[in-house]
């Protein structure tokens, strides 16, 4: 990660871009992320793949802890990391599989 540190983008953000914060918020949030035709555990999944995908390593963190609420497990995490680095690079899951440990703490064996 770079020296910025923040533990929410969007939060960060809204001083300088307000509207851009409204719309994460509405409709993303409000509509899309409520749309019954996928889980919210389906669309964090879809998100988190995204986000290392491209690379998006501070929206990462909020993005890991969101799909542990929608019910998905460290191990899957875990899983769908390796699983990219064949898509995505080597070094995409890489960082990806660091700031997990960070975000979540390391693995347990638990599946938690």
């Amino acid at each position: 990660m770079s020296a910025i540190d923040f533990t929410s983008p969007r939060e960060a953000a809204r001083a300088f871009t307000p509207q851009l914060t409204q719309f994460v918020e509405q409709p993303l949030y409000s509509q899309v992320w409520n749309d019954p035709a996928l889980s919210r555990r389906d669309r964090s999944l879809a998100t988190v793949a995204a986000l290392i995908t491209l690379h998006a390593e501070h929206e990462l963190p909020a993005h890991l802890k969101r799909a542990m609420d929608n019910g998905v497990t460290k191990e899957e995490l875990g899983a769908l990391i390796t699983h990219l680095s064949f898509y995505a690079g080597f070094p995409a899951a890489i960082t990806a599989s660091a700031i997990a440990a960070a975000t979540l703490g390391a693995q347990t064996g638990d599946g938690q």
